[in-house]
């Protein structure tokens, strides 16, 4: 892990309310774009192996499109079962045309 800004993508990639998944820094990472806001969380359920930039993105929420556990883009929180297990989230900024994420 480090504590340097990584380019995760170009801002351009990632439409207004949506959400990408990406690698940095061999590390699967999920981007999405609300409220104006860029947010990054692992990509991966910590309920079952899925990727959660398949699942469906609204409200500041994501679902994972296995087993429909939801979690906050925000904070990492699951919001509901079977998930119980919060997802990783990581620091984002834009700058110049890339977001960028600290892995650390």
């Amino acid at each position: 892990m480090t504590d340097t800004w990584i380019r995760a993508a170009a801002s351009s990639d990632l439409e207004p309310d949506a959400v990408i998944g990406v690698q940095v820094g061999g590390q699967d990472l999920a981007l999405y774009r609300h409220e104006g806001t860029v947010y990054a969380t692992h990509n991966v359920c910590t309920h079952a192996y899925a990727l959660l930039s398949d699942g469906y993105f609204e409200d500041g929420e994501i679902e994972c499109p296995i087993h429909a556990a939801r979690f906050s883009i925000k904070t990492g929180r699951a919001l509901c079962a079977p998930a119980s297990i919060a997802v990783k989230t990581y620091a984002v900024q834009e700058k110049d045309g890339d977001i960028l994420v600290k892995l650390a």
